[in-house]
């Protein structure tokens, strides 16, 4: 005897809870990919209690090699160095159509301060506002 059922089972997957994942996922990426810090240069910077929240439009970071006595400059965090030469022309073709042009300064804690005189002199011959960046303490 053949016992019959009832309900036949259909062979359909339903994505419902597939696309939930994903728009989890989404969601999740977008979120820890605004935490990454920008500045992927390792600096030492001086430390601060004030802080500011304005946002710059380009970075700025001197790094000091003190064993060599030289000095890298990187804009936006770039790895590849540029020529204090070099500076200038970049900055300008960054922010030429800023309305509110403004510079973050990131600079290693040994860097003397003649060569943040030299960027700031940059930034006030183009009418750039400086930010310097500190870490908080």
């Amino acid at each position: 005897m053949a016992i019959r059922r009832n309900t036949k089972v259909e062979p359909t997957f339903t994505m419902s809870s597939m696309t939930d994942i994903v728009f989890l996922l989404l969601i999740f990426f977008l979120v820890t990919s605004t935490l990454i810090n920008p500045n992927a240069l390792k600096l030492l910077l001086p430390k601060s209690t004030n802080q500011i929240s304005a946002k710059a439009q380009v970075s700025v970071s001197i790094k000091h090699y003190p064993q060599a006595g030289t000095f890298s400059y990187h804009i936006n965090g770039n790895h590849r160095a540029v020529s204090f030469s070099e500076i200038e022309p970049q900055l300008q073709e960054f922010l030429q159509n800023s309305d509110d042009p403004t510079i973050s300064l990131y600079v290693d804690k040994s860097v003397p301060m003649e060569q943040v005189i030299q960027v700031m002199n940059i930034a006030k011959r183009n009418q750039y506002k400086v930010i310097l960046a500190t870490s908080p303490e």
